[in-house]
């Protein structure tokens, strides 16, 4: 019986010990999550248990990691569709479960920062199984920073794209790159920041690449080229009526009770009933190594079909770049731009004759001022409701730089007023003066005191990514607030509102045909004298802006600086819109009193904010 008894505790301390030491159930991504997996109520509408059914389509890209065939998988996505959480997911994964040094990029170093501190640690805070594995980046363990982090097994490095130092720094298994189109075009003079990230997962035979961006210009974009290359999947539902699988498509959409209509039969039915079929992925493509995958707002539980709908509506109305900006982000498809520029003459055939110095649309006046050798080039600009604008003049005025007496006169041209049809008179409201030429230091000693004006200088950056304006700096020798301009972002919006061919839609141009405003064929040539094409450096597409031959630029620079002026402002149009109308109302009904002009040009200031 003792024997027995013995025999029986040593089968039951031999089950004990193989509970501890055998390998854990096999798992992929999406049962982690699943099983794991805690959404963080400041990152999240959703908090609590993760769950993968509540987005389906997310469960194979997430499992895609698992298969040993996939070195490579992209996600061309729309916004709303939890592509960040696809990537915490994963990360989760390897940090519990198959620990792997990982390196997450996003396009600025700053970016980086804010996932970690926005995205990540609130996932390590609020998952049990993750929580005690990765230190605190306050404690005094020196392997946990805020881009740096350890746990057993492995690392996760959080770095920027225009980064060079961070990129070339160990060997990686897991790279995760986020929002791929904004990357820079090179790390400093390293090269392409993507080629440098994947060289660092060569060593492991068992790398895993996810790229995953919304996508920009066609022809340009890096999600696109790579989705291109891939097994290319949409995600399809049945029809409630035929049961024939689909994409949901934008072209299917109806607008009169915000319906899909089947390609195949016909029937239209809401979201609802299409969400509630099985839905699963159909390649176009056979590519084992790369699976690619995209995904449009349509597909969302986190966004209603009438709410797309009506946000199409109110960017077609916005004009160019706010329909560019919907169908990225909302369709997850790359912006095709139509036509390749824009000729000069068909802008001269549309001048019209304004009778007055101002429209009545007009609700401010910016300008732009180019610097040459030999003289001040200056156009004054007019901005209306969905910045609506209007040449309102463009002269020269010429002297060497060098000498007092140019300045002296710029300086009261911009002090001057223009009057609208009923005598009230308007200023300009911001100015930049381009810096960046032989004359810097006079281009500074000129805005230093006339700061209060909103006449500041700037400095034009080329390059992808760079915004039309950044935030003013004072670090330069005489400590005035100097604007970086991305021109090559101001040429394409400039190039888009050119295009715009009814008055009275967001973005549309106007020109007066009267000859003592500056608006002749010369204007007109150097307007569009430069025109965007795709260029090939060491294998990849780029945008460039060239000149065409025997033209002059100055008058597209011009345009580009008053409307980096106008970008500076920051001015709620509809709102002195508002403001207008009062003024319009004492117009109508009593003489224009001074004191009325006065109040309505205080209305119309305050749609100002800097």
């Amino acid at each position: 019986m003792a024997v027995k008894r013995r025999k029986n505790d040593t089968e039951g301390l031999f089950r004990e010990i193989a509970q501890v030491v055998a390998p854990p159930p096999e798992l992929t991504v999406s049962e982690w999550a699943d099983l794991y997996r805690r959404l963080s109520s400041e990152s999240s509408a959703e908090p609590g248990q993760w769950r993968t059914d509540r987005a389906p389509y997310q469960r194979e890209i997430m499992d895609a990691i698992n298969d040993p065939a996939v070195e490579t998988v992209v996600v061309m996505t729309s916004a709303q569709v939890g592509k960040t959480e696809i990537l915490l997911n994963i990360i989760g994964y390897h940090i519990d479960y198959d620990p792997a040094p990982i390196m997450v990029m996003q396009p600025t170093l700053q970016m980086a920062q804010a996932f970690s501190k926005d995205r990540l640690a609130p996932m390590l805070r609020d998952t049990p199984a993750l929580r005690g594995k990765v230190a605190d980046a306050r404690s005094r363990d020196s392997g946990n920073t805020v881009l740096h982090k350890t746990f057993p097994g492995g690392h996760i490095t959080m770095v920027g794209a225009n980064s060079p130092s961070g990129l070339a720094s160990r060997p990686i298994r897991i790279l995760l790159a986020d929002e791929v189109d904004r990357f820079p075009a090179s790390a400093g003079a390293e090269g392409d920041p993507l080629t440098l990230a994947e060289k660092r997962t060569t060593t492991f035979f068992n790398r895993k690449k996810v790229y995953v961006s919304t996508p920009t210009i066609k022809g340009v974009s890096r999600i696109e080229a790579a989705f291109l290359g891939s097994s290319q999947e949409e995600w399809c539902l049945p029809c409630p009526t035929c049961g024939k699988y689909q994409p949901l498509t934008w072209a299917q959409i109806r607008f009169d009770d915000v319906t899909m209509e089947c390609i195949h039969c016909g029937a239209r039915h809401d979201e609802f009933a299409w969400k509630a079929g099985q839905g699963k992925w159909v390649a176009k493509a056979k590519n084992i190594k790369v699976r690619g995958f995209h995904l449009n707002e349509l597909a969302s539980p986190w966004k209603r079909w009438s709410t797309i709908v009506q946000e199409f509506k109110e960017a077609k109305a916005g004009g160019p770049e706010r329909l560019k900006a919907w169908v990225n982000t909302t369709l997850g498809e790359a912006w095709e731009e139509q036509g390749d520029g824009v000729e000069s003459n068909d802008l001269v055939n549309r001048r019209e004759r304004y009778n007055c110095e101002v429209p009545d649309g007009v609700l401010l006046l910016t300008a732009g001022v180019d610097v040459q050798d030999d003289r001040l080039e200056i156009e004054v600009v007019g901005w209306g409701v969905g910045k609506e604008s209007w040449g309102i003049e463009y002269r020269a005025i010429y002297g060497d730089p060098g000498q007092p007496a140019v300045w002296q006169q710029l300086d009261e041209y911009l002090s001057r007023t223009w009057k609208y049809a009923d005598g009230v008179a308007i200023g300009i409201a911001c100015t930049c003066i381009d810096s960046g030429g032989h004359y810097t230091t006079e281009v500074y000693d000129f805005v230093k005191p006339r700061e209060h004006r909103r006449i500041f200088a700037i400095k034009g950056q080329g390059g992808e990514g760079i915004p039309i304006v950044s935030r003013a700096s004072r670090t330069n020798r005489r400590r005035v607030p100097l604007f970086t301009i991305g021109v090559d972002a101001g040429k394409e919006l400039i190039l888009s509102r050119l295009k715009v061919q009814f008055p009275g839609e967001a973005g549309y141009c106007h020109f007066p045909i009267e000859p003592e405003k500056g608006y002749d064929q010369r204007y007109f040539d150097g307007l569009t004298s430069e025109k965007r094409v795709i260029r090939y450096h060491k294998g990849r597409p780029k945008l460039e802006w060239i000149k065409r031959p025997g033209t002059r630029n100055e008058p597209l620079d011009c345009r580009n600086y008053a409307t980096a002026a106008l970008e500076i402002l920051n001015p709620n149009l509809e709102m002195i819109a508002q403001s207008q109308k009062k003024g319009d109302y004492f117009k109508q009904n009593s003489p224009m009193t001074s004191g009325m002009k006065s109040r309505r040009r205080r209305l119309i200031s305050k749609g100002i904010s800097l």
